[in-house]
């Protein structure tokens, strides 16, 4: 998984010094049951100074041209994680997909809001009572076109529950 467009808006916007300041002001501490007022107050700052931030220009244009590539459909704009899914842990649904996205604005949107959601509370939260450091952690996003379905599910590989 390619998270370097994430590292590169990080790295541009400056954002690393906001994550780490929202945490710090928020009390979050590794192994520890945070307070979820805190967390969420942490995510809200976080995600706001994700979305005041535009994609730096070559990263912006390379993610049209990809669009227009595709014929512009509807897209699913979705996440990755590189804490997701370890043997001993899921993150599964803690962070945000967006369907039916159209249009390159809405695109261009649709990538930064889904970066943002490697800050939610609940996302925060987990990693702290689990002691994965949140300076570690990054996120790829995945656009996919949309199609018609006649049927959805969801399939296991392993018991969920024993593995």
């Amino acid at each position: 998984m390619k998270t370097s467009a994430y590292q590169a808006f990080v790295e541009s916007s400056k954002l690393e010094v906001a994550i780490q300041k929202a945490l710090k002001k928020a009390g979050i501490q590794p192994g520890a049951a945070n307070n979820p007022l805190a967390l969420q107050e942490a995510s809200t700052t976080i995600r706001n100074a994700f979305s005041s931030h535009s994609l730096p220009p070559g990263l912006a244009e390379g993610l049209c041209m990809a669009y227009r590539d595709l014929g512009m459909p509807a897209v699913a704009v979705r996440s990755s994680a590189t804490a997701e899914d370890l043997p001993e842990m899921s993150f599964a649904g803690q962070q945000d997909t967006f369907l039916n996205i159209l249009g390159e604005e809405a695109l261009l949107e649709a990538v930064v809001s889904c970066w943002s959601s490697l800050w939610t509370a609940r996302a925060i939260g987990y990693r702290a009572r689990n002691s994965i450091p949140q300076d570690t952690v990054a996120l790829a996003v995945v656009v996919q076109q949309m199609v018609q379905a006649a049927a959805a599910g969801v399939l296991f590989t392993a018991h969920p529950l024993t593995g």
